[in-house]
Order: structure tokens, then sequence, then C-alpha cells
């Protein structure tokens, strides 16, 4: 008997949603468009890493980056349809880790 695989789909679903702090980023962008310090200072990440996120959320087509020609420039970061999309499946998962995982310490 031949193993059976998995769905390429899911696993791309997966490869994207179990990057670190993927998830942390989706959830904190689920309230709305967020300036890139409001979420860097919401989660312990350096400025770096939600960088490359960000830019490899907008080649995914989950995250859109609005730029606002001001002075000085203000850039904010918002779910796409696509993004949203994905708040069922973290608040799913929010839900399952509430009820059966211990905090950590």
């Amino acid at each position: 008997m031949e193993p059976i695989g998995l769905c390429p789909r899911f696993q791309r679903g997966m490869d994207i949603l179990s990057k670190r702090w993927t998830g942390l980023i989706i959830s904190q962008l689920l309230s709305g468009p967020q300036r890139f310090c409001h979420v860097q200072s919401a989660l312990p990440i350096s400025g770096r890493l939600l960088s490359e996120r960000f830019k490899e959320l907008e080649l995914d087509g989950i995250v859109i980056r609005h730029v606002y020609p001001e002075t000085p420039v203000r850039i904010e970061y918002s779910l796409t349809e696509k993004g949203h999309a994905l708040g069922p499946v973290i608040e799913a998962i929010q839900t399952w880790s509430s009820e059966w995982l211990d905090p950590i310490e």
C-alpha cells in the first residue's frame, strides 16, 4: 500500500502559517490596519524579521501595504480578503490552545 501524501494546497497553507510569528502577525492585523511600529511593539519580534514576514505575506496575497503620500510618509499594513479568511482559523487555534495547552511559565 502506498503512503497517502498531503494535499499540496494544505501543505502550502501549513507552510505559510507555520513560519515563526506569522500566525501572531495575522492575529494582530485582524483588528484592522496598523503601522509597522504598532505591530512591532505588540509582538516580541525584531524589526528585520517583521519586515521579512510582511514581505512574504504580501507575496502570498495575505497582507497589503498601503503607502500614504504624507510628510512624513505613513505606511500601514492590513489584511486582504484572503488574509481575513484566516480569521476563523486563527480563532480556532486560539480556542483549542486555551482549552488544551498549559500557559508557558
